[in-house]
């Protein structure tokens, strides 16, 4: 399965390419390996590549997968990357280092509340619903900065940054340059956005966390 360690490395050489085109640093962009729906041996293989910031969607899987690792790779970095029911917090703050959907004043509190029963302070990103889709959850873009301060104030959240995931149908790079601004806004300095289809554009509009799984692994077979 050497593909999977050609295409880390063919990203990490994209990464670097693109920076030095737009003049942006190379070495504020992280490469999440989205593994959702990856056998073991895909998963192993992105380790033994150096590979250890990944992402997951759902809470049970990731803890199947990354429970018993967690005792061997010391510096993994787990990132929640889909949605979070309130009935999942308990079990997402156990196991994830970041979490980056963040989209609902319930869901703060919760995690607010368990990050403090756990003695744990996670960075979270806010997920903005940038083309204001019906069917996607996250914050509309005017209602942010109240939402941001809602995270901060009354539930002491470490908030470090803005996601989204553009509609299929619109340009990425104009999404990517809305959060862009309205990180800008309102001081974060962290955007998680891109996919394997996009990434390159959001490099340039300030992307500091790229979320790619079959750039990574190729297609899923479910």
């Amino acid at each position: 399965m050497s593909d999977i360690a050609d295409n880390i490395t063919a990203i990490h050489e994209t990464i670097n390419k693109t920076c030095a085109e737009f003049d942006c640093e190379a070495a504020r962009v992280n490469l999440i390996a989205v593994s959702k729906k990856q056998d073991e041996s895909r998963i192993e293989t992105a380790l033994a590549a150096g590979q250890r910031i990944f992402g997951e969607n759902r809470v049970q899987e990731a803890q199947e997968r990354w429970g018993v690792r967690r005792e061997t790779y010391h510096d993994l970095t787990l990132h929640l990357i889909g949605p979070l029911q309130t009935n999942k917090v308990k079990d997402a703050v156990a196991l994830f280092d970041v979490i980056h959907t963040l989209d609902r004043e319930k869901l703060a509190r919760k995690l607010a509340d368990e990050m403090a029963e756990q003695g744990r302070d996670l960075p979270c990103f806010i997920q903005v619903n940038t083309g204001l889709e019906d069917q996607k959850s996250g914050i509309a873009p005017e209602a942010l900065p109240d939402f941001i301060e809602y995270c901060y104030g009354e539930c002491g959240l470490d908030v470090v940054g803005l996601m989204c995931i553009p509609p299929l149908d619109d340009p990425p790079a104009l999404h990517f340059a809305l959060l862009k601004k309205l990180a800008e806004d309102n001081a974060l300095s962290e955007l998680s956005m891109g996919m394997s289809g996009d990434y390159e554009a959001a490099i340039p509009l300030g992307a500091t966390y790229i979320r790619v799984g079959t750039g990574v692994f190729g297609v899923r077979k479910y």
